[in-house]
């Protein structure tokens, strides 16, 4: 395994280094409020190759660029419309990626060959601070999906990267460790090269929201979207144990639900959350739990309702379907 080192605490040396990393052409994981990434400049092509490497994904799957604020949005989009200027000045820095059309600084090495581009600004102060060192540093931005093995469990603590990437990383790469991701699943992303925003991702920003925000309706994803988007496949997100959904009774299997629903007779429950965010913010972590405790099969009873209980029901359909 790789002697890569593992920077306990974020400080602003650790910060200053890993952006300096990321300069050289080095890999960075890094934490979000949503889920830690695995980071490499932006502008980079054989960096990112790297990334792809490192995580076994497909290079035609896109991946998502980190900005530090709003005013870095015109360098790597372009007609951009008024409603996405909207959604960004609402909730960035925060959990949501924007799909626009890319200038020409977003290279196809990016994209998977689009001509659209992902975009965010998240709210962790490490991946702020990261994202801030490395602009002034260079001119280029973060590129980074989740720091796992592709369409694996998305890695919500430094612990986790490790666990999940060590092996593939090498001594020149960083992982930042910032504890545990606040909310736990991936960010919305929303589909602005339309007339109408389209939610392609659901997540801690809901469809409410926005409808809220731009005084609108927006239509549902009722077919396969025209751009390909992080997330998009059909087996994502899965453990290496089978999960089940719903109430059903599995002799030996693990169990998690709301706080409020029972254990059934010979399973073992691995999480009682109290709320629907403590739902999606040790969702990831107990899928890790079960592996970590040997379960072949893992039964979980999504919460029902609206809101950030679509974007876990949808992360849970996929991990249904396994790796």
């Amino acid at each position: 395994m790789s002697n890569s080192p593992f920077i306990s605490n974020c400080t602003a040396d650790a910060i200053r280094d890993a952006a300096l990393a990321l300069k050289a052409g080095h890999l960075v994981a890094f934490p979000t409020e949503t889920v830690y990434g695995l980071g490499a400049d932006a502008r980079n092509p054989e960096a990112i190759k790297r990334i792809y490497e490192v995580k076994g994904r497909p290079t035609d799957h896109p991946l998502i660029v980190h900005i530090s604020s709003l005013n870095h949005l015109d360098k790597w989009a372009i007609d951009i419309p008024e409603y996405a200027i909207k959604l960004a000045r609402k909730f960035w820095p925060g959990p949501m990626t924007l799909i626009l059309k890319r200038s020409e600084i977003a290279g196809d090495f990016i994209t998977g060959g689009q001509d659209t581009v992902g975009l965010r600004v998240p709210s962790d102060p490490i991946a702020q601070a990261l994202i801030t060192e490395f602009e002034k540093i260079s001119n280029s931005a973060i590129a980074a999906p989740s720091a796992n093995r592709f369409g694996q469990v998305s890695s919500t603590s430094g612990s986790d990267v490790l666990e999940e990437l060590g092996q593939y990383l090498n001594d020149d790469d960083r992982i930042l460790d910032g504890g545990n991701s606040f909310i736990g699943i991936e960010s919305t992303i929303i589909d602005c090269t339309r007339l109408r925003p389209m939610v392609l991702r659901h997540g801690f920003v809901t469809k409410e929201n926005i409808e809220s925000e731009l005084e609108i309706c927006i239509p549902d994803l009722v077919r396969a979207p025209e751009v390909k988007f992080s997330g998009s496949f059909e087996k994502h997100y899965a453990p290496k144990c089978k999960i089940y959904l719903g109430k059903q009774e599995i002799h030996g299997a693990a169990f998690f639900a709301m706080g409020d629903i029972e254990t059934p007779n010979r399973m073992e429950r691995l999480g009682a959350p109290v709320t629907v965010q403590e739902f999606a913010r040790t969702l990831y972590s107990t899928f890790r739990l079960a592996d970590q405790k040997g379960f072949t099969s893992l039964v979980v009873d999504s919460p029902k309702g609206d809101g950030i209980a679509i974007a876990i029901s949808e992360r849970l359909m996929k991990a249904a379907q396994g790796r």
